[in-house]
């Protein structure tokens, strides 16, 4: 039976597969990074000044 993964259920396999779980959690801390300077930006690009 084949089953249907999600991008990050496919990364989390890959990251599982090398040895002890430093390679696993840097991958969480480098997407959790990525994830809160994009919601930052997102969020902090509505306050912009425009003095026109």
């Amino acid at each position: 039976m084949e089953q249907h993964y999600s991008a990050a259920a496919r990364l989390a396999e890959a990251a599982a597969r090398h040895e002890g779980g430093g390679y696993l959690l840097r991958v969480v801390l480098i997407v959790m990074v990525l994830g809160c300077v994009l919601t930052g930006w997102f969020l902090l690009r509505g306050y912009k000044r425009n003095d026109d």
